[in-house]
């Protein structure tokens, strides 16, 4: 299923994210690149270099947004003028979806820029449902929500994390950005199954898929998107497309930002996957793939 409802109707390989320090190579070599995931925060403005670059992009490449501070599970009322400004940005880089974090953040106006996560409750589930209906009525193209990493729960939760993901997306009728590297991180993180959470997914729903890397420490795994993707992410993308069929997939790489090529060569690791073929082994990693973890101190 590479397209549906929820990625409208696209059919997108393999993207990287738009960073800053490869605007040069990009606009000097022009390599082919499937589509770009751009920050929507980064672009929500009047004029200047940064709508400069933007409008440079999308005359080569196709966009995807992806949003950090729509906080879909704060519980104060959506910021109108936020949502003009996200529409506005819509209309000029013509995203077939929009997605950002199935979390919270935001109190009384105030920003915590963090992505902090949430009660697992049946009162969260249709208060953030509501949310969601809200902006993508606004926005009037299809949302896809991201399951975050997390490194605390709630004794008041109801129902684990994918449940929680699964009523949410079924109230608000919405799609899935599904990050099987937080998926990772957060099962380590709390000590379940990460394939329970991969294999309860509504496979019909999912839009995105992302991968990346973290960092595993003597007590805990972070979620750092600064190196390239390891085995388990890998074992877990593979069972995720098993059972959407290909998706979008995009690498995250955020710190410690190595070349263009080094990143986009990683992420096309995921081609393996997405064309099914004999390159892989029988334990589910492409043949070549030796991405092992390292516990630091």
């Amino acid at each position: 299923m590479p397209a549906n409802r929820f990625n409208g109707f696209s059919d997108y390989g393999v993207g990287i994210g738009l960073r800053v320090p490869h605007y040069d190579h990009i606009f000097a070599e022009k390599p082919v690149v499937d589509w770009f995931e751009i920050i929507s925060e980064n672009y929500m403005v009047d004029g200047g270099r940064a709508l400069q670059i933007l409008d440079q992009i999308l005359e080569r490449y196709r966009v995807v947004q992806h949003g950090v501070s729509m906080y879909f599970g704060s519980t104060q009322p959506a910021n109108r003028e936020h949502l003009k400004r996200l529409k506005t940005l819509t209309r000029r880089t013509k995203t077939p979806w929009l997605s950002d974090h199935l979390c919270w953040g935001s109190v009384d106006g105030r920003y915590t820029h963090d992505l902090l996560p949430m009660p697992y409750t049946f009162e969260a589930v249709k208060a953030t449902a509501a949310r969601i209906r809200e902006v993508q009525d606004f926005l009037e193209i299809p949302i896809a929500v991201e399951n975050v990493s997390s490194y605390a729960e709630f004794h008041q939760s109801e129902m684990t994390e994918w449940e929680f993901l699964n009523e949410v997306v079924e109230a608000a009728d919405c799609g899935i950005l599904l990050d099987v590297n937080n998926i990772y991180v957060s099962s380590q993180n709390h000590g379940f199954d990460p394939f329970d959470y991969v294999n309860s997914v509504p496979a019909e729903r999912v839009a995105q898929i992302h991968i990346a890397g973290h960092s595993r420490f003597e007590r805990y795994i972070l979620d750092t998107h600064d190196h390239p993707v390891l085995d388990p992410v890998w074992r877990l993308y593979a069972r995720a497309i098993e059972r959407t069929g290909p998706t979008a997939t995009l690498l995250e790489w955020d710190d410690n930002i190595p070349s263009f090529d080094e990143v986009h060569s990683e992420a096309l690791k995921a081609t393996q996957y997405l064309a099914p073929s004999d390159a892989l082994s029988t334990s589910g990693l492409p043949v070549e793939e030796d991405a092992r973890e390292v516990v630091h101190p």
